[in-house]
C-alpha cells in the first residue's frame, strides 16, 4: 500500500511512512514532531481506506491517502473513484465488524463530551475516554453496547457526541471466551 500525501499545492506519492515524513519535513511550513509521525503510522497499518487529515498546526492540515496506484499518473488517473482492490479491501474490513465471534472485548473509546461551565452556563466538548469489557457477538455488537450505556448514563449529556466504530477513536481488542 502506498501513500498520497498533499498540503495544500504540495503533493508526492509515497512507498512507505518514511518517504512521508522526508517529503513533509522538506516543506517550510510544516514542523513534525513524534504525534504527527505516530499517527501517520497508524493510519498506514490500520485497514481503514479513507482519506486522514493529520494537523499541523492550528487550522492548518495534511492529507494522507492510502493507494495501490504505483506512481502519480496512475493515481491521478483514478480521479475520485476508488480502484477495485481498494473497494474490495474496504468491504472486507466492513464485513469483519459483523462477523460473528462471540467473547469478552475490552472496548475502548474517545468521545466528545458535553460539560457545562458553571461560571459562564455555556456548555464545551471535552475528550473523554472511556474503557471497558464487554461479552459481545461481534466488534459491531460490542460497538453498539458501550454507545448504548453512554448514552443511557445520567451524566453524559445527549448532546455528546461518539465516534463511528472505524474512527481512531474507537479501539477494541478481542481476550476470548
Amino acid at each position: 500500500m502506498n501513500l498520497y500525501i498533499r498540503y495544500f499545492d504540495d503533493e508526492a506519492l509515497v512507498h512507505s511512512v518514511e518517504e512521508a515524513l522526508n517529503f513533509l519535513s522538506s516543506l517550510d511550513d510544516v514542523e513534525l514532531n513524534d504525534e504527527i509521525a505516530t499517527e501517520l503510522q497508524k493510519f498506514m497499518s490500520s485497514s481503514a481506506m479513507y482519506p486522514k487529515h493529520i494537523k499541523v498546526r492550528a487550522r492548518s492540515f495534511f492529507i494522507a491517502i492510502k493507494t495501490t496506484a504505483k506512481t502519480m499518473e496512475e493515481f491521478k488517473s483514478k480521479g475520485a473513484t476508488q480502484g477495485k482492490e481498494e473497494k474490495v479491501a474496504q468491504k472486507e474490513a466492513l464485513a469483519n465488524y459483523t462477523k460473528p465471534q462471540p467473547g469478552w472485548y475490552a472496548a475502548k473509546m474517545t468521545f466528545k463530551r458535553v460539560i457545562l461551565l458553571p461560571e459562564t452556563q455555556k456548555s464545551q466538548y471535552v475528550d473523554t475516554p472511556f474503557v471497558c469489557k464487554v461479552w459481545s457477538n461481534s466488534i459491531q455488537e460490542c460497538y453498539d453496547k458501550v454507545i448504548d450505556h453512554l448514552r443511557g448514563r445520567q451524566d453524559v449529556d445527549p448532546r455528546s457526541q461518539f465516534p463511528s466504530i472505524k474512527s481512531p477513536n474507537f479501539e477494541f481488542d478481542y481476550l476470548g471466551e
